[in-house]
């Protein structure tokens, strides 16, 4: 099994040789180790470092992305060149280097295609009281929408295996990390957690000035992330309580005209027809959502198979005969760009 370790890199030339020092050269179940740096824009000597440290394999953004397209971009060179499984950590040394063959494990024994490291953050210093809470709810409500029980859903530290990344699809432009694990619960991608200790913190964070940022766009990827499956669960359940609600006043106002009341309680009559309306509506947006959501089901269908033809092994080497010559080389004797397989 070949593993790739990605490291998603924004101006890490101090930190970088931290997280290098203790990657592991062999790990049980991994015949071959590669190591991919994702220059995300750097403007400081960071892809030298690492040159320099042996890193052979580069990703480079000539401005920063961000952290979700960094890591798209790192699966797919990844898959490219025949990862079976994909370890993400960060350059700023926060995980522990040298847990990544703990970490695969579970995918070497295929008990697992998704392992997220858990930083265990009641137990980080660094971390507030306030922001220790916020760790938890935002875990307990990503775990919500995907049927998970992954205590850091925040965790960047992660290992997957070659058949999740094929399900996979990464839409946010914040942070793939609830995304991900939204994806795989409802994907039925077969998702662990493995507890970890976090290295001392070396700076700030550039996804975020602070919590209520980190706190805001977290709480946007989720909530984009669990309509994208369960939207058809909120028009559901606003039909069935809008329809409850409508048909109670409805039936008083019945009562009342029976009793030559009527009159008197037209605003019975309103208040129901108007919940009434909303429970149609909803209906009709029920309908709509199921449409779309058979429709995007079969999309990632055809997008998995596309995938699977992409990173098969005769394209594999198509990429890496465009990585060792920079385009691919002419036949012998013909000048051709076309390489035969």
């Amino acid at each position: 099994m070949k593993l790739f370790i990605q490291i998603p890199c924004l101006n890490e030339e101090k930190t970088l040789p931290m997280v290098l020092e203790h990657m592991p050269i062999s790990i049980p179940g991994i015949d071959n180790i590669e190591l991919l740096v994702i220059d995300d824009g750097c403007s400081d000597g960071t892809v030298e470092v690492a040159r320099s440290l042996g890193v052979r394999h580069f990703v480079h953004h000539a401005k920063p992305m961000g952290l979700a397209r960094a890591f798209r971009d790192g699966v797919d060179y990844a898959l490219k060149h025949g990862a079976d499984i994909v370890v993400n950590t960060d350059g700023d040394n926060q995980y522990p280097s040298e847990a990544i063959g703990e970490l695969v494990q579970p995918i070497v024994h295929h008990e697992a295609d998704i392992v997220v490291g858990d930083r265990q953050t009641a137990k980080i210093a660094e971390f507030s009281a306030f922001k220790k809470l916020m760790q938890r709810f935002g875990s307990w409500v990503v775990n919500k929408a995907a049927g998970t029980h992954i205590p850091d859903a925040a965790s960047g530290f992660r290992a997957y295996s070659r058949n999740s990344l094929l399900k996979l699809n990464i839409v946010t432009e914040f942070s793939y990390c609830m995304e991900t694990i939204i994806q795989a619960g409802n994907k039925r991608i077969a998702i662990t957690s493995y507890a970890i200790t976090t290295n001392p913190k070396t700076r700030e964070s550039r996804l975020f000035s602070n919590i209520f940022e980190h706190m805001a766009k977290s709480g946007g990827a989720i909530v984009r992330s669990y309509l994208m499956f369960r939207a058809h669960s909120i028009f559901k359940w606003s039909t069935i309580i809008f329809g409850v609600l409508g048909v109670i006043p409805f039936v008083r106002y019945l009562v009342f005209s029976l009793q030559g009341e009527g009159g008197a309680h037209l605003q019975s009559l309103l208040v129901g027809i108007v919940l009434l309306v909303c429970a149609l509506i909803s209906l009709m947006l029920l309908i709509v959502s199921e449409l779309l959501r058979i429709q995007r089901k079969l999309v990632e269908d055809q997008l998995e198979r596309t995938k699977e033809m992409l990173y098969s092994t005769p394209c594999q080497r198509i990429w890496a005969l465009q990585d060792e010559y920079g385009s691919f080389p002419p036949a012998e004797g013909k000048r051709s760009d076309r390489v035969n397989m």
